[in-house]
């Protein structure tokens, strides 16, 4: 028996090293290429935009590498000094890992390895982590959504120093770090990474792309398909062209999460914000894909939305780039996040090169440094550039376009900006305010959305906590410029029935920029009562300035109390009419 078992173990070393040795050789693979590193080394010096990022970063790793590396035992929430450090780690990974196939210098090869390495030690023997809030905790962090973040950037890294480290080095950071890392977020932790949102992408994403530099399937498939059972049971089969066949009925994993909360215009059901974070793990991902298994064509999925989301969040956003604080939306976050740079690099490189794309990656001043990065950057060099002109739209909500929408009208140069919602209940981040808008004057907020309650990155608050006033107010029709009945919420400000209903569009035309139109009802918020809203922005050559009809018809089986706020930015101080207090 134990002469059997020795056999078996050897066996299966013998399978690892062999698994090991069969990839070796074809890397980078995942967000950078070999054609790829070869383009951009023949071009470094000759485009501006990717060397002039290429220097910052490299003068920021190489101070990095200067302080040395500290992976210091977990105990913080965000905010905290091991959860800042340890997020640190991964960025600076990530790009000393391009550094290295770039500039061929084995300092940043080193580097990452040391690091990886180091988190070898400590991972095998690491327990949950000591903060025990999360309804799934990490083991590096306090929260698995954050193990997915490292694991997504850590996964570029060791792709880019693969097939420098020896077959023996690569086992051993696979067996003892990145499979029970899969694994953790994964098999142990179904609660997060089984579900339809924003987490759960990044849990898919971090899976999938540690499974597709090491060459397993399993995980690849585990990602897209997500798991079943308590036993971890991968769902899902390989076709004989070596894709996925997709299990009827299976609503989990990427595909799930590529499914569900776009519609087919790209709008993401949680609102400009959440979509933001997401992006990142939902193109680097595909991009990943793209490059290792180009036969699954993830870029046509659903009709190419990922790419048609790009646009969509593009276009959600006011004149200063910042995004509509729709849900739980924080203020003041724009595209100039990291996560847009990738989003726009990623969405000209892939989907057709779309000049206004360029218009953008030039306000941001920065480039990824792979091969979407020098595809952007030369481009711009060449002049190919074009100013991305945001227009009216009006965007549909739901897996099927079929659940509301959010509607932005626009006149001129964003001199007036109405952003009306009629959308779903938008996941655990809606809010209960149906038929509400939000006013916009040169990206200035006239009539504003109270947005989230919420501290970002604090630790005295818990590693970003929403504060009460997040249930009490912020999420509630009060807090929003639409009506109320009864001094009481939509839907009872209950989750549960909020999310079976929507607002339906009555009207939408915006085929006369001097007489644009949005109307939309809502028939469930308040049983009994039928809410219709009509907004239309006019410019008329009797005023200097475009202006904002609004016309709110309520109709009820009984008398109500209404109530009807508009949040005007800053506070009154004095009137030109009598009132009462």
């Amino acid at each position: 028996m134990k002469i059997g078992n020795r056999i078996v173990i050897s066996l299966m070393v013998l399978g690892l090293a062999i698994s090991a040795l069969s990839h070796a050789g074809d890397h980078p693979r995942l967000i950078m290429t070999k054609a790829g590193v070869e383009k951009i080394r023949a071009e470094l010096g000759t485009v501006p935009l990717f060397d002039a990022t290429l220097e910052k970063v490299k003068s920021e790793v190489d101070a990095e590498i200067e302080m040395g590396i500290d992976t210091p035992v977990p105990k913080d929430y965000s905010g905290g000094y091991t959860h800042e450090r340890h997020k640190r780690n991964f960025l600076v990974a990530q790009q000393a890992g391009a550094l290295f196939q770039i500039l061929e210098d084995e300092k940043y090869a080193n580097y990452v390895r040391d690091m990886l390495f180091q988190y070898e030690a400590m991972y095998k023997d690491l327990p949950l982590h000591p903060k025990e809030r999360s309804y799934a905790r990490g083991k590096i962090f306090w929260q698995c959504l954050n193990d997915s973040n490292w694991l997504v950037y850590m996964s570029q890294a060791y792709d880019a120093i693969h097939d420098w480290l020896s077959a023996e080095e690569r086992e051993t950071l696979e067996q003892n770090l990145f499979r029970p890392f899969a694994d953790h977020i994964s098999i142990d932790s179904p609660q997060f990474f089984n579900r339809v949102h924003n987490h759960s992408t990044w849990g898919n994403a971090a899976v999938g792309m540690i499974g597709l530099v090491m060459g397993d399937d399993e995980l690849v498939q585990r990602a897209l398909y997500g798991i079943q059972g308590d036993d971890g049971l991968v769902v899902g089969a390989k076709d004989n062209d070596g894709g996925f066949i997709k299990v009827e009925g299976q609503e989990v994993g990427f595909l799930a999460n590529l499914e569900e909360p776009f519609s087919p215009d790209g709008y993401y059901t949680e609102g400009p914000y959440y979509q933001r974070y997401a992006m990142y793990p939902f193109l680097i991902f595909a991009q990943g894909l793209d490059n290792a298994k180009p036969e699954l064509e993830i870029f046509k999925y659903k009709d190419g939305v990922l790419l048609k989301a790009v646009d969509a969040l593009l276009n959600l956003s006011d004149a200063d780039g910042e995004f509509f604080p729709l849900n739980d939306g924080q203020k003041g976050m724009s595209y100039q996040a990291s996560s847009l740079v990738s989003a726009v690099d990623i969405a000209y490189h892939i989907g057709g090169q779309d000049p206004r794309l360029l218009g953008i990656a030039q306000e941001q001043g920065q480039v990824l440094l792979d091969d979407a990065g020098i595809s952007v950057a030369a481009a711009i060099r060449d002049g190919k550039a074009k100013p991305f002109v945001k227009k009216s739209v009006n965007l549909s909500d739901g897996p099927d376009g079929k659940q509301g929408g959010v509607a932005v009208l626009r006149y001129g140069n964003e001199d007036l900006t109405l952003v009306y919602k009629y959308a779903a209940q938008g996941l655990s981040h809606g809010h209960y305010d149906k038929l509400s808008f939000s006013l916009f004057e040169k990206g200035e907020e006239v009539l504003q959305d109270y947005g989230l309650v919420r501290f970002v990155n604090i630790e005295q608050k818990g590693g970003g906590n929403y504060l009460k006033e997040n249930n009490t107010w912020a999420k509630h029709r009060i807090a929003q410029n639409t009506l109320t009945q009864n001094e009481t919420s939509h839907f009872q400000g209950k989750y549960e029935i909020g999310s079976q209903h929507h607002s339906d569009l009555y009207f939408y035309d915006d085929s006369n920029p001097d007489v644009q139109v949005v109307s939309a009802t809502e028939t469930n918020a308040y049983p009994g009562t039928e809410l219709k809203r009509t907004m239309a922005m006019i410019k008329n050559e009797g005023f200097d300035k475009p202006y904002l009809l609004d016309i709110l018809k309520v109709g009820s089986d009984k008398e109500n109390q209404y109530d009807l706020p508009f949040y005007h930015m800053g506070q009154v101080l004095d009137t030109n009419f009598e009132y009462d207090t």
